[in-house]
């Protein structure tokens, strides 16, 4: 690399260009206490142009010294005709050797890169040397993130949202996305919950003709949102039955009719009758469970009682 170090006029630095910013960490305040007791130990990385510098590596200590009300810095300058391929490398072997870089970082570095490499493979084997290891499918993926909505990429930067997720997720329009992005984040699921939850929205969307945010403005669901006595763990159990008896009306009913007559129903203690799977098919499933012979005994007699219930009847046809 050649540069030289100088001593410059913080106000020179063009500090609203970031071509070259890979961080998404914004706190400088630890940074700002270092630098003003132990002073500027790593030279910001500066691009000479016309009029000024422009910022390669180093944005974060330029804005300390500067709430830290520095006039001056010393930096390293690289020449105004240095190359744009040599200043992205340095920006990013600058940022990935001192720390592993998320997601959102590695879709800039990777996006920035794209244009100096004929394919993804040739992009892949170039990574070591920058500090990243990546495999060539996961960064199509990640090459994804960087077009994605500032919402979607703050949840995958909090882990709200799965890059799994995010991906789905970037393929509806910026409206709908948005809307369960902010349903997501409200209710901290898991990615397989994400998923059912996505999937009975698209399809009751589907089923009654309406837009993705339309199932989600739903005046029920938005009262479970807001209800300040519930959990998030009870917000996401009544959201997730709220929208399946809204997807599955003729199942919603069935189980409402089973459980209505279950609770009618006298079970003996170790009894337990389980519904057919969505209702799918005729069979239904009795456990009993027992220590001993006695407890069997008894459970014959309950079981007796159990078949004659004239709820049962309800249930099960004779």
């Amino acid at each position: 690399m050649c540069f030289k170090e100088k001593i410059i006029n913080l106000s020179l630095i063009d500090i609203d260009d970031d071509s070259f910013r890979i961080t998404t960490e914004q706190k400088i305040d630890d940074l700002m206490v270092s630098i003003k007791h132990l002073g500027l130990m790593n030279l910001p990385l500066l691009l000479e142009k016309e009029t000024g510098y422009t910022v390669i590596a180093g944005f974060r200590r330029i804005e300390a010294c500067r709430r830290l009300h520095w006039l001056e810095l010393g930096a390293r300058i690289l020449d105004s005709n240095t190359d744009r391929f040599k200043c992205v490398r340095y920006a990013i072997a600058d940022n990935s050797f001192q720390r592993p870089l998320n997601i959102i970082e590695k879709s800039k570095c990777f996006m920035m890169l794209s244009g100096f490499f004929k394919d993804i493979n040739s992009l892949a084997e170039a990574l070591p040397i920058l500090g990243l290891s990546e495999h060539p499918s996961m960064i199509k993926k990640i090459k994804t993130v960087y077009e994605m909505p500032e919402s979607l990429q703050n949840s995958i930067l909090f882990n709200t949202i799965a890059l799994a997720m995010a991906l789905e997720l970037a393929e509806l329009s910026m409206v709908d996305a948005d809307g369960l992005v902010g349903l997501f984040d409200g209710l901290k699921l898991s990615l397989n919950k994400q998923r059912e939850v996505l999937t009975m929205v698209k399809e009751i969307a589907i089923r009654e003709d309406i837009s993705i945010i339309q199932v989600l403005d739903a005046p029920h669901l938005k009262n479970i949102l807001e209800n300040k006595d519930l959990d998030k763990n009870q917000k996401a159990r009544k959201i997730r039955t709220y929208l399946k008896r809204r997807r599955f009306p003729a199942i919603a009913a069935a189980e409402q009719s089973f459980q209505n007559h279950l609770q009618k129903l006298t079970l003996g203690k170790g009894m337990e009758l389980m519904p057919p799977v969505n209702f799918e098919t005729p069979t239904y499933t009795l456990k009993v469970t027992f220590n001993n012979l006695k407890e069997l005994k008894n459970l014959k007699t309950s079981l007796d009682a159990f078949i004659e219930h004239p709820h049962l009847k309800e249930i099960i046809p004779s």
